[in-house]
């Protein structure tokens, strides 16, 4: 099957895995609209690949993700029929990932962040590198944490050390993540895609309708606790658009950059 992404999403084949790469690196693979929306396209035409039995998600280059481009942040704010746009698909990517058939292992091989913490650990096995690290600064930069860390973490790990990382925005180094529950293994970075493929290849392995109707069976426990919180989450995340606190950060950062 041929797939039809744009130049910021990659699909490669390893037999029956499919390698999806995250193909912003000199933005560090932060989500433009074209990554966000090429995402969800490769979740869905891989899924519609029959010869595809797992998947493995990682970034170009030195990181993992980002978050989303803060460079769109000042049209985000001004454009409400854009604000409108980003928000359906941020819903649409959290959804993807929770309905695609196929197991995902994250191989997460850099800075997590934002949204790109949010995308990692919507896979279904997280691998770190042992460099790596998560971080959701959302609220330190002045926006509601709506695309998936108030929704997913308290799933995964103690709601109080939840609500102190995504509060304060704090690192949360690959050990540490490991520990808390929102990584299953960390390994040396030399050796985490070849680590990363060996279980996608084991999962491929699995009898495939058994596999595929238990990943839905414990997905539903995820959709039932995180789609409610979500309508919330993003709809309060656009309000955070015109707000004083966010204008003052993103000029900030700016600048800076």
């Amino acid at each position: 099957m041929e797939y039809h992404l744009p130049d910021e999403v990659l699909v490669e084949r390893d037999g029956p895995v499919r390698i999806v790469t995250l193909n912003r690196p000199e933005q560090l693979n932060s989500v433009s609209d074209a990554l966000h929306r090429g995402l969800i396209d490769a979740l869905t035409q891989i899924g519609d690949d029959g010869d595809a039995r797992a998947i493995v998600l990682t970034g170009a280059g030195r990181a993992f993700c980002s978050g989303g481009d803060i460079s769109n942040f000042p049209r985000t704010s001004s454009d409400l029929d854009y604000r409108r746009w980003q928000l359906r698909n941020s819903r649409a990517l959290v959804d993807s990932f929770l309905r695609c058939h196929l197991p995902i292992v994250a191989a997460v091989n850099g800075a997590a962040i934002g949204l790109g913490c949010s995308i990692a650990v919507l896979c279904d096995i997280v691998v770190m590198a042992d460099h790596a690290f998560f971080a959701d600064p959302h609220v330190s930069v002045g926006l509601v944490a709506g695309d998936g860390g108030a929704a997913a973490w308290p799933m995964m790990m103690s709601i109080l050390k939840a609500k102190e990382y995504i509060f304060l925005g704090d690192r949360i180094p690959a050990v540490d993540a490991e520990r808390l529950g929102l990584a299953n293994r960390v390994v040396p970075r030399d050796s985490l895609r070849e680590e990363s493929l060996a279980l996608a290849h084991r999962l491929a392995e699995q009898p495939r309708q058994a596999l595929q109707e238990t990943k839905r069976a414990l997905n539903i426990h995820l959709q039932r606790a995180m789609l409610g919180v979500l309508e919330f989450a993003l709809a309060t995340e656009s309000e955070s658009f015109g707000t004083d606190d966010l204008q003052e950060r993103v000029k900030q950062f700016i600048t800076k950059a």
